[in-house]
Formats: structure tokens, C-alpha cells, sequence
């Protein structure tokens, strides 16, 4: 049999339909050799990786988003440590919002703190800021990674460590494939980025354009790694409806790419028999 490793693309709320690759690989007893993620690719694959079942990972997100005044007390518990901290960081904005104790709030604690802790390797994506370029973090603190890659500019406040800034790891690397290419046979990646969406007779809002500029930047980015890694085998979804904070709509989300799961049963056998 051949080898399969599972990249988990970026996408904020459309991600979640990344629940049913899971599923897929575990209705059929295969287990991948290594996973890459990149946002909320990272954190599902973290997930994913430190043994969590794709019904535990639903289960724990519904209970999540099924108090959502619980939820939005925890965000506010997560902001600036104190008031100087607070206009230091350049005041009243929803960008005062630090992940990492959001992070804290909402996920299972099933995630080991560390790399070393987890079942199956995993290479998470993030962009160092200033150095303009992506980062790859798989050793050591897998919470800050985890935030490190997931950090939206404009929404949450950039982390930083060891002198460095790190953002949203779509920046630079949407769907990180390249990562676990010499580690498997064939490589399964899931892209959650956005697609362009409405009427196409009426002029798109300012804020429709500038979102869906940055979607097809994503979606370039990730067209040109995929033409140069061969092994791997792309899953598109249907999620270009949904917004990357549209977490309130994670049950349309896993109803609308439910047949996912299936494709990637499909896809995972098959490649799983290629012996070429």
C-alpha cells in the first residue's frame, strides 16, 4: 500500500468541512504519515493529530457555538491585559484581541501543549511578518503555532516570539502541500479558500472586492504550489458561499460539503492502491 499524507487548507469558518476528510480517513482505517495545515488548516489538524475523532472535533464545535453569549464572554476574557496594554496595542479596536487566549478559551483540551506530544507529525505554516515569507513550525510549543497561523490581520493582534511577528499563514501559504511532499507517496490537500460569489450584473461593494481580491490571491498561490508538487491530489469543496468568520454557520457549512466526504474516500483508496 502507499503512503498518504493530508495538508488541511486555510479559509477561517469554511475549514470546518475539513471534518469530513477526517471522517473519510477513518471509515476506511487509513491513517496519514504526516499532516501540513496553515490557519484553521493548523488547528483542525492539531486536533486531528493528537488523536481527536472527526465526531469529537463536530461534536465540540456545535457545544461551542450552541452558547454563543459563553462564547463571546470568553473573547472578552481573552483581550488586553490590562488598560495600558490596551491603548499600547493602539486602542479600541476588534484587533485588541489577542488568539492565543481565545485559542485557549474554545479548544478542546484533547491538544497536547507541544509538538512532541502528538500522534501524527504535523507542519504548520505561518508568515513572518517582517521577513515578508512563510515559516514553518512543527518542534516545541504547539499553542502558539497554532495562534501563530491563524492570526487574521485586521481581526486579531499579530503574535509574536523570540523577537518575531507572525500572521494569518494564508498570507504566504494557504495550503501548505510542499511541506509533506517528501513524506509520502501521494499527498491529499483540501483548499477551503473563498470563490467569487453574486450577481454578475451588479458592481461588487467595496468590501465584496477587497475580500475576494485577497481569495484570489490565495487561490493563485495555491494553483502554483500544487503545479509543482505532483504527488498531491486537490480537494475543492464548495465554500466560496460561505466568509472565513462565518463560524455561526458551521452547521450549513458541514451540510453543504457533506459529499466531501465521500470524494475523499474515493481519492484516498485509489491512491492508496496507485502503485506507480
Amino acid at each position: 500500500m502507499q503512503t498518504i499524507a493530508l495538508t488541511l487548507g486555510a479559509g477561517g469558518a469554511r475549514g470546518l468541512s475539513h471534518i469530513h476528510v477526517i471522517r473519510a480517513f477513518e471509515e476506511l482505517g487509513v491513517r496519514p504519515v504526516a499532516v501540513s495545515g496553515a490557519s484553521i488548516g493548523a488547528i483542525i489538524g492539531a486536533a486531528y493529530c493528537a488523536g481527536m475523532s472527526a465526531n469529537h472535533l463536530e461534536d465540540h464545535i456545535k457545544s461551542v457555538l450552541a452558547d454563543p453569549l459563553g462564547l463571546l464572554r470568553d473573547v472578552f476574557r481573552a483581550g488586553p491585559d490590562s488598560l495600558k496594554a490596551f491603548f499600547k496595542d493602539g486602542g479600541p479596536r476588534i484587533g485588541q484581541f489577542n488568539l492565543e487566549g481565545i485559542l485557549e478559551a474554545v479548544l478542546p483540551d484533547d491538544i497536547p501543549p507541544t509538538f512532541e506530544e502528538l500522534d501524527i507529525p504535523l507542519k504548520i505554516s505561518a508568515t513572518d511578518f517582517y521577513a515578508g515569507r512563510a515559516t514553518v513550525l512543527d518542534k516545541g510549543d504547539l499553542w502558539f503555532a497554532m495562534a501563530a497561523s491563524s492570526v487574521i490581520p485586521g481581526v486579531f493582534l499579530p503574535v509574536e516570539r523570540d523577537g518575531r511577528f507572525y500572521i494569518d499563514g494564508s498570507a504566504t501559504d494557504p495550503c501548505p502541500m510542499e511541506l509533506v511532499q517528501d513524506l509520502a507517496d501521494h499527498v491529499v490537500a483540501v483548499d477551503v479558500s473563498g470563490g467569487i460569489t453574486g450577481d454578475a450584473t451588479k458592481r461588487p461593494s467595496m468590501f465584496e472586492a477587497s475580500y475576494a481580491a485577497g481569495q484570489m490571491m490565495q487561490q493563485s498561490i495555491i494553483r502554483s504550489k500544487a503545479s509543482n508538487c505532483p504527488k498531491t491530489i486537490l480537494l475543492r469543496p464548495p465554500v466560496a458561499a460561505f466568509f472565513a468568520l462565518d463560524f455561526h454557520k458551521a452547521k450549513e457549512v458541514l451540510a453543504q460539503t457533506a459529499p466531501l466526504k465521500e470524494e475523499a474516500k474515493r481519492v484516498i483508496d485509489a491512491a492508496q492502491r496507485n502503485a506507480s
